[in-house]
């Protein structure tokens, strides 16, 4: 037995454009992420250009990043970008005391951007405003930015790169109620203020600059900090408000159990809990919006994915945790909620993208391989820069969620749907239609899914869970249990 449902798309129903930006990455500096995950260094035997894993770019590069954020993360508040700069055998071996390490700095702010430049995205730094002070973040972007005879442009240069790095999109603290200082919304309002009245761009363009939102469920921060920074003045605060162009929330789909083992209950949970996204986009943009009438701050999920319980025993530590069918679900499930936002979310982060909580990628020594989540990235990644359409659903609902949910975009002459069957074990018959054209064809379909729930790649079986085409149809479209789809259609 399958379920029914039905979909209608309205092409003349266009929500907002799909910014690039929903599909960013996060790159912190804990456990094997930057060291192993994507720094090898110059001697090592595994392919690498100038130090940086060429497995991880080419891998990265097929799916278009739009932008990464970097050093973290908690790490960010506690980093000093002066240890990450100069010759690399000269560097202090710092202590990281956010995950019980020690700190190289082999991988520091221009190896950071190398490997922006190789896999073609735009740079998002993150800088420290719990242990540092404004007059450092200030001379880290005019090390950074300044085109002239200064000092620190001199000293950039000296360090191998003369020109200007030109970096437009800075945040300024990270989880800022927690482990970037325990501060009040008040009083990182205040902080705020004062570190982004130094940030200066040093550049033609004007500095993109990010505060520190909440943990998703804390609409108090929210209301606090943006009633703070305007000072008590609900209304006439237009000059104060440019001081911040993006407001970034932070959620987990946090769960008891470990990424491979969980019953079919367990699998709904995780499902209900990364469609709770949608309700804090509504409810947090709502609050914004209160303060900031003429939309002029830009709402960002800057930290998002799932966190399981971390396996003991295991040589593994530092919130390495593997990735299956499930995990897949949720990113899909996530970014069509994004993509059907898309008037309300200018960027997001997926955490982190390599052997670090939902990480795309997974590596062992000279071994790579690719997620289930990767793969969501490459099918979905037709949505950037598209219109998000209107569509609705008609499905049946299992343990509190629809069985059956997605989104729609269209770029010129091509129609992008992705749906999502969430049931574990049955397949979902679907009636299909597209208003105000009459003129389309199918072009492909794709599915990611899997024989088995708990089902994930191994450095022995890379491939168990990855993409297949299917034989393109619109009539009787059944859609196998514990699925993505990607459908592609040409229309005028």
């Amino acid at each position: 037995m399958s379920y029914k449902s039905s979909i209608i798309v309205d092409i003349k129903k266009n929500i907002g454009t799909i910014s690039p930006n929903i599909y960013g990455h996060f790159t912190e500096h804990l456990g094997r992420l930057v060291y192993d995950g994507i720094w090898v260094g110059l001697d090592s035997d595994i392919p690498n250009i100038n130090g940086i894993r060429k497995d991880i770019i080419e891998a990265l590069k097929v799916i278009n990043p739009p932008i990464v954020r970097w050093p973290g993360g908690c790490f960010a508040d506690d980093y000093h970008w002066r240890d990450g700069i100069g010759p690399r055998d000269e560097r202090p071996r710092t202590v990281n005391i956010h995950w019980n390490s020690i700190e190289t700095n082999e991988f520091g702010t221009h190896e950071f951007l190398e490997f922006c430049k190789l896999i073609g995205a735009e740079p998002y730094i993150c800088c420290n405003v719990g242990s540092s002070t404004p007059r450092e973040m200030r001379e880290w972007l005019e090390y950074l930015n300044y085109d002239g005879n200064s000092d620190l442009a001199k000293l950039r240069a000296k360090n191998g790169h003369p020109e200007p790095f030109n970096i437009h999109y800075w945040g300024i603290g990270n989880e800022n109620w927690g482990c970037g200082g325990m501060m009040s919304p008040k009083y990182y309002a205040y902080q705020y203020k004062k570190f982004a009245a130094f940030a200066h761009s040093f550049t033609d363009q004007e500095l993109y600059k990010i505060a520190c939102g909440p943990p998703a469920y804390h609409y108090p921060w929210t209301r606090g900090f943006f009633r703070n920074l305007c000072e008590n003045k609900i209304i006439g605060c237009p000059w104060r408000l440019p001081l911040v162009n993006g407001f970034a929330l932070h959620y987990y789909v946090e769960t008891e159990r470990l990424a491979t083992e969980f019953s079919e209950k367990q699998w709904y949970e995780t499902l209900q809990k990364a469609r709770k996204m949608e309700g804090y986009i509504k409810w947090h943009t709502r609050i914004m919006r209160y303060f900031d009438k003429k939309r002029t701050v830009d709402f960002i999920i800057d930290e998002w994915g799932t966190w399981h319980k971390v396996e003991e025993n295991t040589e593994e530590k530092w919130l390495y945790q593997q990735n299956t069918i499930n995990d897949a679900l949720v990113a899909a499930i996530t970014l069509d909620i994004f993509n059907k936002h898309a008037d309300k979310v200018s960027m997001a982060n997926i955490a982190q993208t390599v052997n670090v909580l939902q990480a795309l990628i997974l590596t062992k020594d000279s071994k790579m391989l690719l997620t289930p989540t990767y793969h969501v990235y490459d099918l979905y990644s037709s949505h950037q820069g598209a219109e998000s359409l209107k569509m609705k659903i008609k499905t049946t609902k299992k343990n509190k969620i629809p069985l059956l949910s997605g989104s729609c975009s269209r770029k010129e002459d091509v129609l992008t749907v992705t749906l999502v069957n969430s049931h574990a074990k049955k397949p979902i018959k679907t009636k299909f239609k597209i208003k105000g054209t009459k003129d389309y064809i199918i072009q492909s379909w794709k599915i990611l899914n899997s024989e088995e729930i708990h089902d994930h790649n191994t450095f022995e079986q890379p491939n168990r869970v990855a993409p297949v085409k299917r034989e393109p149809q619109i009539e009787n479209l059944v859609l196998p249990p514990a699925s993505v789809n990607l459908i592609q259609f040409k229309v005028k």
